[in-house]
């Protein structure tokens, strides 16, 4: 059997065509792959939720004061949710409702609050930092304190 010029061209072009069609099912593949993974983001999803001393780092706390002593902190909080949230702070000191704030955050937005406070009589003064995610207002969902000794 003899194969003629134009049956190996058709075969060529047969080939050429599927190999183009995988080719283009593995691009759209790959395209669909890559939006899916930044749209569905991955990994954990949490709230940070911490006190700095008054220089802006985690150390220096004023832990010890004299009586009617004032004091320094900055509050954080950094939203990793993977989406916008509600927050609503609060900061007792004493059953004393020192802070009641409710807090917009984007994803990936960081707010920084300076928290200003006066030592009060001697003895051990413990401040309280509750965050809630919203709309659960009665489930703390992260919690901070300090203790203070006022001499």
């Amino acid at each position: 059997m003899i194969k003629t010029l134009n049956e190996d061209s058709t075969k060529k072009s047969k080939n050429g065509k599927f190999i183009s069609i995988i080719l283009i099912i593995l691009l759209a593949s790959a395209i669909a792959v890559t939006a899916y993974i930044i749209v569905v983001p991955l990994g954990e999803s949490f709230t940070e939720f911490y006190i700095l001393g008054p220089s802006g780092v985690a150390s220096d706390y004023p832990t010890n004061l004299s009586s009617d002593e004032n004091g320094s902190l900055i509050i954080g909080i950094v939203n990793h949710e993977n989406k916008k949230e509600l927050y609503h702070l609060v900061v007792t000191s004493d059953n004393d409702v020192q802070i009641n704030q409710i807090v917009t955050l984007n994803n990936q937005q960081t707010l920084e609050i300076p928290f200003h406070f006066t030592a009060g009589q001697p003895g051990t003064m413990e401040i309280d930092f509750m965050l809630y995610k919203l709309p659960d207002n009665t489930n703390v969902y992260r919690s901070l304190h300090l203790w203070i000794n006022i001499t």
